[in-house]
């Protein structure tokens, strides 16, 4: 087992979905984890998983940190108690709000600068559309982006403890100011959220014989819809400053597609809609791909694989025998059809030598 960065104990306060993945991949490195949950089902299935042990209220506890995974409107007053209840501990939160929190902490009237010293707001950008203990995991975080927002305070043991966290987390650390992470998130990933939703309520109504041609195309653009509305109305009102302004620019650019399409044989109403649909395509190259690079770094074979066990499998053992690796990897299923196409990304070079390589072992690559 590898060195951890942490030396324990860690309390970890709320056993939702990410505090009991926080629980377990930090018991996974052989560390001395505490659960706390108002819910006692929820703390229980935690501990039953292996997150940890659960903390009976009233016994000494001494904590290296204390990780606080609550809702986020109640996030300020559960960092607020913990800084007061555990005098020598460094005090993070996970919530996917920062500037609201840390404004919450500062206002309570118990709350001196050497408390405040201790508290570092971070945000792991990792979730599931599932909530609750059953549905974490310990990998969760591995290689995903987690937020350090210090705050001028902070002292400097406090900041590396929680790095320290995310390091053992097999997370990738990045910093921020509070300010800076709210209008990110606002645009990465509370934006998207809500046109998600937004989408997926169109489908309420729809007749059955309509749902039944969806592809992967719907499935992509509302798999977020499916999320918990309890945690997304507290997201969302806590980052409404910042998120407004977004809504209002997706605004004008909905009123200026209804205006266009309301009469798209005017002069000018083609060019309109190309450069629509432009802004889309030049705005979706910028979303970064493996490693970073840009999507279009990697080319794409797809393959048509029958709908039975072991196709995919055996696909991709194929590949990695042929000494090619699989940049990215997606998988439709062709509607009324026993088959389904899987779309391979590779390095623009070696796409031709895939082609040739599945062609001769008997697959049908589609071009």
């Amino acid at each position: 087992m590898p060195p951890t960065h942490l030396a324990g104990p860690i309390l970890v306060i709320g056993t939702g979905l990410l505090g009991t993945s926080v629980g377990l991949g930090l018991s996974q490195r052989g560390l001395n984890v505490w659960l706390i949950d108002p819910s006692p089902s929820a703390q229980t299935v935690a501990q039953d998983i292996g997150a940890g042990t659960i903390h009976v209220p009233g016994r000494p506890l001494a904590p290296e940190l204390v990780v606080v995974a609550a809702p986020p409107d109640v996030t300020a007053a559960v960092v607020t108690q913990a800084l007061l209840d555990f005098p020598m501990s460094t005090v993070v939160d996970i919530a996917s709000v920062k500037g609201s929190i840390l404004e919450a902490v500062r206002a309570d009237a118990r709350i001196t600068d050497e408390h405040l010293a201790r508290y570092v707001g971070t945000h792991p950008m990792a979730g599931r559309e599932r909530s609750g203990p059953a549905s974490a995991r310990g990998e969760l975080f591995t290689s995903m982006p987690w937020v350090i927002c210090a705050h001028a305070g902070s002292r400097g043991d406090s900041v590396k403890t929680a790095e320290a966290l995310a390091i053992d987390l097999g997370a990738t650390v990045a910093r921020m100011n509070a300010q800076d992470h709210d209008a990110s998130v606002a645009l990465i990933s509370h934006f998207p959220q809500v046109a998600s939703s937004l989408i997926a309520s169109r489908l309420l109504n729809a007749p059955g014989h309509s749902l039944a041609l969806a592809g992967n195309g719907l499935r992509d653009t509302t798999r977020i819809a499916a999320s918990d509305p309890k945690l997304w109305i507290q997201i969302l009102s806590h980052n409404a400053g910042a998120l407004v302004p977004i809504l209002r620019g997706m605004r004008e650019d909905l009123d200026r597609l209804v205006a266009t399409l309301s009469d798209p044989t005017a002069s000018g109403a083609l060019l309109d809609l190309a450069q629509l649909m432009g802004e889309g395509n030049a705005g979706q190259a910028r979303i970064p791909g493996k490693h970073g690079a840009p999507p279009q770094a990697f080319a794409l074979v797809t393959v048509v694989v029958k709908d039975k066990p072991g196709q995919v499998a055996k696909l991709l053992a194929d590949i990695g025998d042929a000494g090619i690796n699989v940049e990215d990897l997606r998988v439709e299923h062709s509607a009324g059809h026993q088959v389904g196409l899987v779309d391979v990304s590779v390095i623009p070079g070696r796409r031709e030598e895939l082609i040739t390589v599945l062609s001769a072992l008997g697959w049908k690559v589609a071009q």
